[in-house]
């Protein structure tokens, strides 16, 4: 049990140590710094999608033949079309942008920023909780020591991911510690979601292919909608590559080795 609160927590602790880099930095982070790091986070997250959810979920219903995929298809798209319906009625602005999406609200622009974020690391909650379901089921090839190469490679995203946050909140204006608790708290959404999917997939062990799968598709929406759309404008594009490479690879070591 241990072991499973730790393996939860992991992401959170990784999105706080990058939140406190605010307090270690002065300035606006550089572009080549912001897009090597939005290109690192789209790695991690494409690796874990691939090597840790869709194959588990296709290997879990291998005995249906052919048909293994259907439940990785659907799956898949449900994910994308669930981040798609949070992303059209939630609130939000992306940093870097002054125009908000969602449906029209009163909220600060401090606020729709922080839920910009939450949007975007609900999923990596989603597949911590779905992976460590797997592990603990013993009907998966998915071992102990892969979910927490899953949750330890998504902190590793997260520290660049909060200092990408907390930063631009100090420059617009608010205090280190405001700007630190924000950055923080965008990720406490994470541990919340794991939980939460994890308690779901005990109960309706049956689905846990789907939800694997939903999981991965959650997670490539963020990268295709978000992060590699902001990686890839502008100048530096080459660097935003690299960082993705450099983050697939480390991913999927960490899967590998550690599975």
């Amino acid at each position: 049990m241990t072991t499973l609160i730790i393996g939860l927590l992991i992401p959170l602790f990784g999105t706080m140590l990058g939140s406190s880099f605010v307090f270690m930095m002065k300035g606006e982070m550089s572009v080549k710094l912001q897009k090597a790091l939005l290109g690192f986070a789209s790695g991690v997250m494409v690796a874990a999608s691939v090597w840790s959810l869709l194959i588990p979920s296709m290997e879990m219903s291998e005995a249906g033949g052919a048909w293994a995929v259907v439940p990785a298809a659907v799956g898949f798209l449900l994910g994308i079309g669930f981040l798609l319906l949070i992303d059209v009625l939630t609130p939000h602005l992306h940093i870097g942008t002054d125009k908000p999406e969602g449906l029209r609200s009163h909220l600060s622009r401090t606020a729709m920023l922080a839920l910009a974020v939450t949007i975007h690391n609900l999923p990596e909650g989603m597949a911590v909780g779905v992976v460590f379901a797997g592990a603990d089921s013993g009907v998966t090839n998915i071992s102990l020591a892969s979910a927490i190469a899953v949750s330890l490679g998504i902190a590793i995203q997260n520290i660049p991911e909060g200092a990408i946050i907390s930063m631009p909140m100090r420059v617009a204006g608010n205090s280190r510690w405001r700007s630190f608790f924000i950055g923080s708290l965008s990720g406490a959404v994470e541990p919340l979601g794991a939980l939460a999917v994890l308690l779901l997939a005990w109960v309706v062990m049956p689905v846990l292919p789907y939800m694997l799968a939903f999981a991965a598709g959650a997670m490539f929406y963020v990268v295709i909608e978000e992060l590699i759309p902001e990686a890839s404008s502008g100048p530096h594009t080459n660097v935003s590559t690299i960082g993705f490479a450099i983050g697939f690879v480390l991913m999927m070591v960490l899967d590998v080795v550690m599975g």
